[in-house]
């Protein structure tokens, strides 16, 4: 496990600096067909989102700004109020069970609203408010069949090096995006 970590840290610069872009999208893309894309369908999945789009459809950019920052304050308290519904729901359960039956390739898994918002998460994110990152922007903004694969990174939620991808999850019988689903794959397991 070391060597590849090691051989997975090296990887890092010498992508970055030759400007070569992701070097695991090939293995991220194949994740993404076999088996996210059967994630994002789970009624479990698309009834939470659902459910909280019609909760903060009203929500104001200070708002979601007031809930960010509460958010990012509870992490780690004994009491977040905040934070538990997202991580004690059925969704979170499911993604829970994607994780785990992973293997330890999947570091974390995490779904968000219409506004950006965490909806539901296998365990606490950094920030309630995704809405200002790529992972967001690049998908659900996108449209229907949007992707975004990011850069190798050190995840501060997980503790180690990942890579994450993205996509937007969409109403199935209407076909419009909901929301959007970010994967972190363990770099370990991408090899």
């Amino acid at each position: 496990m070391m060597k590849k970590t090691l051989t997975a840290l090296a990887l890092i610069p010498a992508a970055s600096a030759a400007g070569a872009g992701q070097p695991y999208e090939p293995q991220m893309r194949a994740f993404l067909n076999d088996h996210l894309r059967k994630w994002i369908e789970d009624p479990a999945i698309v009834q939470a989102i659902e459910a909280q789009n019609a909760r903060t459809a009203s929500y104001s950019q200070a708002k979601i700004d007031e809930l960010d920052k509460s958010w990012q304050a509870q992490i780690g308290e004994a009491e977040m109020p905040l934070v538990t519904p997202v991580i004690q729901n059925p969704a979170a359960d499911f993604l829970r069970q994607q994780v785990k039956a992973a293997g330890g390739s999947i570091l974390e898994a995490f779904v968000m609203d219409a506004k950006g918002l965490n909806v539901a998460a296998s365990a606490p994110t950094s920030d309630y408010w995704q809405g200002d990152e790529a992972k967001w922007q690049k998908t659900f903004l996108k449209g229907p069949d949007a992707i975004d694969i990011g850069e190798v990174n050190f995840d501060e939620s997980t503790q180690a090096y990942e890579a994450q991808i993205s996509t937007t999850i969409v109403d199935p019988a209407t076909g419009k995006p909901i929301g959007a689903i970010t994967v972190g794959l363990n770099v370990d397991a991408l090899q």
